[in-house]
């Protein structure tokens, strides 16, 4: 028979006070409900068919592939690194830089060495009077000791032992007590030798 259980069952414990038009209703129910369901399965396949649709023309469209070891349209020249010569740095002749040096613009520059120095013959501050400091002896000056670091470095303060002190206090002379980290420009350290030079 084409009536379903269900129906069946309720017809049997209603009794025959049922019609025709209940039961085409429990009928139209049962379809909707499959009907729902169906609907609703197939919605979710035709999404996910188009998702994958998507994805599959997205890649053929932008990635053309692996193209392997192709040769090269063009290829740009480079160097080897570790083959290719080092640029020589140019040295620049303190002497020549010192003849043209500015003892007007070392005095600008004195201002990096007063915290710790003082000018006046034979005053000390933290460091030794830099009066007459150009020419003179390194080991000892008037009641002042150097460290045992800077005489091992240079016996007279000539322009040329000035500059590379001046430079890097540390690396000119490992161990030295002096707390200034350097002048980097030559120039600036030629034009503070100059001013220095002036007092004799």
């Amino acid at each position: 028979m084409g009536i379903s259980s269900r129906h069946y069952t309720l017809q049997r414990r209603g009794g025959s006070g049922y019609t025709s038009a209940d039961f085409e209703l429990w009928m139209d129910r049962d379809m909707f409900d499959t009907m729902t369901i169906t609907k609703a399965v197939g919605a979710l396949c035709a999404t996910l068919l188009v998702y994958l649709l998507g994805a599959w023309l997205a890649s053929s469209i932008y990635f053309g592939g692996g193209h392997g070891y192709g040769e090269q349209a063009y290829i740009i020249p480079v160097e080897d690194a570790e083959g290719a010569p080092e640029e020589a740095v140019e040295e620049i002749d303190f002497a020549v830089v010192m003849a043209s040096a500015s003892a007007a613009d070392g005095e600008t520059l004195w201002r990096n060495c007063r915290a710790c120095h003082v000018l006046e013959p034979g005053v000390h501050g933290t460091g030794p009077a830099l009066h007459g400091v150009v020419g003179r002896p390194v080991q000892f000056y008037d009641n002042f000791s150097y460290s045992g670091a800077l005489i091992a470095a240079a016996e007279v303060w000539t322009p040329e032992a000035l500059n590379g002190f001046l430079e890097n206090p540390r690396g000119y002379a490992p161990g030295t007590s002096m707390g200034y980290n350097g002048m980097r420009s030559i120039d600036d350290r030629a034009n503070l030798i100059a001013y220095l030079a002036t007092f004799e």
